[in-house]
């Protein structure tokens, strides 16, 4: 079969070519398909692109060997995403000393901003530094949910958890973060005298008044 034809394919019929033992052209074109979402899903996982890369490439290669594995319940890609959030998760914990979360590393992180397209760049890496300090679980549900666009159905099918779990994680990592962005009293407005009382009508200044 040509590539032209396995392109032709779709990803459940590409997995049971692969089981079905071809010399991994149907595999290769599944990895072509997906490597760039998965990606994606690691980077903002994990916080590093090297960190990233190795997760997706551990991901794949155990993909590959247990294909035999996957039944069909859920369509491929949650598979992947499963595979893939689970190899960034064990990396982040194998590796959690030197993963500390330095701001040149999250600034890597591609966040897309649905509702600003012109947030300013000081503004994105705040954000990013608080994503990426947030407890593994709620990044990843966030990851999938908010960045990704899963629905929780699909988010709860990759993690392996339930529905209500994910959206726990979410609101407690929305809320997390929110509070993490929030102005503090002690620094608004730090440097800016306050402004001058409005007058009182019908008082006037004495003259010569110093």
């Amino acid at each position: 079969m040509t590539i032209e034809d396995l392109g032709e394919l779709d990803d459940a019929a590409l997995v049971a070519r692969h089981v079905e033992g071809d010399d991994g052209a149907a595999f290769g074109e599944l990895f072509r398909r997906h490597r760039d979402r998965m990606y994606a899903v690691a980077i903002r996982t994990c916080g590093h692109r090297e960190m990233a890369a190795d997760a997706v490439q551990e991901a794949f290669v155990s993909a590959f060997r247990r294909a035999e594995g996957y039944r069909g319940e859920a369509a491929v890609t949650t598979w992947l995403h499963r595979i893939v959030v689970n190899a960034c998760l064990d990396r982040l914990r194998r590796e959690r000393t030197a993963a500390v979360r330095r701001a040149g590393d999250l600034a890597e992180i591609d966040l897309p901003d649905r509702h600003d397209h012109h947030a300013s760049t000081e503004t994105a890496i705040v954000v990013r530094n608080a994503l990426g300090r947030l407890p593994e679980a709620q990044r990843a549900a966030l990851v999938l949910v908010d960045m990704q666009g899963l629905s929780v159905a699909e988010a709860a099918a990759v993690l392996g958890v339930a529905e209500g779990t994910v959206k726990s994680r979410c609101f407690r990592g929305r809320e997390a973060l929110a509070a993490m962005l929030r102005p503090r009293p002690d620094t608004a407005g730090a440097g800016m005298e306050p402004p001058p009382p409005p007058p009182v009508p019908g008082r006037t200044e004495p003259q010569g008044a110093s």
